[in-house]
């Protein structure tokens, strides 16, 4: 189940052998792709305008596009932990991003802990061979988090998110063996302009462009995945960095759009905030999201080619909505996230509804769109449901299976999904069934002096009147609001590590 390079002979005769049954009984592959920080309308499939996706465009055809998706959490790690475990973030174990550098690890994020089961692990279980290629960021390597430990037989990429705001870095993960890039310097994520350095010369911004592309080198693990368990049943995960900034893109990527010849001021990092700097920060922009789009199409010609796509489930999905940092990012330029409030680090809706589309020919109605309301714990359930497993979803998962609803089937709507995040100042969210959404803000000030009282406040909005949640309902609305209260505090297991006080009576 190794990369060639370090291949155990023993687990491939195992996982073979594990692969012939599964594939034999009808099992489908699983090729689960997920941006980073991409924004709600960034692909032309949900009304984008400026930047070119006709690849994933193409997939929202052949499969379902959803309009009411929403990932685990506002910021990376929370998110991912959600998608993985099936718990929602009142009972997820990582509800913040939470750096282990100042705890005195080497690199990486608060880890999931051993007891954890992830879907990785559950789906190996099923005979499924797993791999993981982009950026993890739940546990380093020499933590119970390794994706190693959580379920996964190969990784390739990022473990660490901070290590991940580089495009050109030193080193990426090949398993636990750090694997050297072809940048000398590497171009680190946060920079400035050289001392004197005039930012309307673009010379200037040449020590921020690198030799060695990791995202072309982690694109091509996943194609080498792929053909190594073209036999299969694979899992092949696929959470890419892009459009994560440092703006960080190959000359040849980034032509089309200098061509468009957009008003495009530099961004120069010259206050010592922000990555590194790029002299054309919103063609950079979109010429990444238009390389992912490329580096997707790669994996689905592959499909192709091997004659693998009517077996294969292909999920493409972003980890939260646009960065909210406007001088690299132009969201108001690129109308990022449509009419929605909010951008990544927030839950109101911008910085949580996300792209999902998926498509299994065949099975998943092609051009078909669907407003379900789903969130990434749904996750577990229903890919167990699609590949007919013979393992439950653990019990203390709270995802809603949607394989009716991707099959054709229909289904009720959800009662509930609930979001808290412990970042940002503190915050909570319930939306009651597709209508309703309580949002709760500012619930760690900045400021608070231990044992100050806090008056909390929950805005109301219907979101099937009002999607830019623009006028808060709260006051005419006592019943929905006590119910949604109701679930706020039901919904939610006290976390010390990722404490909001506030909530806890304290």
């Amino acid at each position: 189940m190794k990369f060639p390079r370090i291949l155990h002979l023993g687990a491939v005769a195992v996982a073979l052998a594990f692969s012939t049954v599964a594939r034999a009984a009808g099992m489908p592959n699983i090729v689960f792709i997920m941006a980073d920080d991409l924004g709600y309308a960034e692909l032309g499939c949900y009304g984008q305008a400026k930047i070119r996706t006709p690849r994933i465009d193409a997939l929202a055809a052949q499969g379902m596009r959803f309009t009411r998706n929403y990932c685990g959490n506002a910021v990376c790690a929370p998110s991912r932990c959600v998608l993985m475990t099936g718990k929602h973030p009142g009972h997820a174990e990582v509800r913040n991003n939470r750096s282990m550098i100042p705890l005195g690890e080497p690199e990486g994020q608060h880890p999931l802990p051993a007891e954890e089961v992830t879907i990785a692990e559950i789906l190996r279980r099923e005979g499924y061979a797993t791999g993981a290629f982009g950026k993890w960021g739940l546990g380093n390597m020499q933590s119970t988090g390794s994706p190693l430990k959580q379920g996964f037989d190969r990784f390739f990429g990022y473990n660490c998110q901070s290590h991940a705001h580089s495009y050109y870095p030193e080193t990426l993960w090949d398993n636990d063996t750090k694997y050297p890039l072809g940048n000398v310097p590497p171009i680190p994520g946060h920079a400035s302009l050289a001392d004197g350095a005039d930012p309307n010369d673009p010379r200037g911004y040449d020590l921020f462009k690198g030799q060695d592309y990791a995202p072309a080198r982690i694109n091509e693990q996943v194609l080498q995945f792929i053909r190594d368990h073209r036999d299969g049943p694979f899992f092949c995960y696929y959470p890419t960095i892009i459009p994560h900034v440092a703006l960080h893109v190959p000359d040849a990527e980034l032509a089309p759009y200098l061509a468009e010849k957009w008003t495009d001021p530099p961004f120069t990092r010259q206050d010592g905030h922000g990555y590194t700097p790029h002299f054309t920060p919103r063609a950079a922009y979109a010429a990444m999201i238009s390389m992912m789009d490329k580096n997707v199409g790669k994996v689905l010609d592959l499909l192709d080619e091997l004659h693998l796509a009517e077996d294969t489930i292909v999920v493409f999905t972003s980890d939260n909505g646009t960065t909210h940092l406007d001088k690299e990012v132009d969201f108001e330029f690129f109308d990022s996230v449509a009419n929605l409030r909010g951008l990544k680090g927030s839950l109101y809706e911008g910085g949580v509804r996300v792209p999902l589309i998926v498509r299994w020919p065949g099975k998943v109605e092609a051009g078909g769109v669907s407003d379900f309301v789903t969130g990434f714990e749904d996750w577990l359930p229903t890919l167990l449901d699609l590949i007919s497993a013979k393992t439950t979803a653990p019990g203390n998962t709270d995802g809603v299976s949607i394989a009716p609803t991707l099959l054709g089937q229909g289904q009720a709507g959800r009662d509930f999904l609930y979001r808290e995040f412990a970042g940002y100042g503190g915050q909570q969210a319930v939306w009651l069934g597709d209508r309703w959404k309580g949002v709760r803000q500012d619930l760690i000030p900045k400021g608070k002096k231990k044992g100050a009282e806090i008056a909390v406040k929950t805005e109301l909005y219907d979101l099937l009147a009002d999607e830019s949640e623009s006028k808060d309902l709260a006051a005419e609305n006592p019943e929905v609001l006590a119910k949604i209260e109701a679930l706020m505090k039901s919904e939610r297991v006290p976390s010390e590590t990722f404490a909001i006080p506030v909530l806890d009576g304290k």
